[in-house]
């Protein structure tokens, strides 16, 4: 029996000597190689040795479309393991579920056994990274989502571990919360699959706006990374230094079907297949990202004053 309720799992992931941290962060991506993800693996692992990168994060949506069937199916290997094959991205991978995920069996992907096909395989519901140089607050938005419970249109979901869905995210939550304000980390950067700002397909996610965003904002949140629409993205909030990253785009994209409403701190968007880039170190973030050449796209700089506010 586990608990709905226990601690977030923390990681320790060294900091290279020099004091900076370099990672990718991928999304929406598991398809066998097919829809370019082949190609965007490559440049990943091209740009994975260029900036000597510590990790990689998936945003979600790790294998479609209906996530895997079991700790047995082959789609694990044939969607990750024999697919981003480079030497710079046989590091840990740190995932979360998105929302096809939770369309197979989502206990799969959280499974040891899958860590012994390949031990860069790190997926958990809600988990934190601690980087030293930053901290990664992963979060499980799919349960936070009514309308897979309500208007599931013919999909079924895996639910198993998660019980009641107010209960689990009121708990989720309180954690975060904690996790958040005990952090001391120079960087504090939180990934979920779902977007809290996007004009791509789906757009904001309205329960995660009125739910997660006020969390983020009150403690000094730097970056939101996502999924979900596959696409590249920057969105720069317009009411505190937050930044929201969208990087869904591992393999199938949608060219065109762009959300116009909303542009207010839209500094980027990119409807075609590539990945993100993210450098820190104690006092400057970059941000950047690639196509499936590997060309960058779009480049972003930060600066933190290297003592803390009191």
């Amino acid at each position: 029996m586990v608990s709905t309720h226990a601690e977030l799992q923390r990681f320790e992931q060294p900091a290279k000597t020099d004091g900076k941290l370099s990672f990718l962060v991928l999304g929406d991506w598991g398809r066998r190689g097919d829809f370019n993800q082949s190609e965007v693996a490559h440049q990943m692992g091209r740009i994975g040795e260029k900036l000597d990168v510590d990790f990689v994060v998936s945003t979600g949506d790790n294998f479609y479309d209906d996530g895997l069937t079991g700790e047995q199916d082959k789609a694990f290997e044939e969607s990750f393991t024999q697919i981003y094959t480079a030497k710079s991205l046989q590091k840990q991978w740190y995932s979360v579920l998105g929302n096809h995920d939770y369309r197979g069996n989502a206990e799969a992907q959280l499974s040891l056994h899958l860590r012994k096909i390949d031990s860069r395989w790190l997926c958990l519901r809600s988990f934190i990274v601690n980087a030293e140089l930053a901290e990664i607050f992963f979060v499980d938005t799919t349960p936070f989502v009514k309308s897979y419970f309500t208007d599931a249109k013919g999909h079924t979901y895996d639910w198993r571990g998660i019980g009641n869905p107010r209960a689990y995210i009121a708990n989720m939550i309180k954690d975060l919360k904690l996790a958040l304000r005990e952090s001391s980390a120079k960087w504090k950067i939180v990934v979920g699959h779902h977007s809290i700002r996007s004009i791509g397909h789906h757009g904001d996610t309205k329960e995660l706006v009125s739910k997660l965003l006020p969390i983020l904002k009150a403690n000094n949140v730097d970056f939101y990374m996502n999924g979900h629409d596959h696409c590249l993205e920057h969105i720069s909030d317009t009411e505190s230094p937050l930044q929201f990253l969208t990087s869904g785009a591992g393999s199938k994209a949608w060219r065109g079907d762009i959300k116009e409403q909303k542009t207010e701190g839209l500094k980027f968007f990119y409807d075609g297949q590539g990945f993100m880039s993210v450098q820190l170190t104690r006092s400057a973030a970059e941000m950047a990202f690639y196509d499936v050449s590997g060309n960058v796209l779009h480049r972003w700089n930060s600066t933190k004053l290297l003592y803390s506010s009191i």
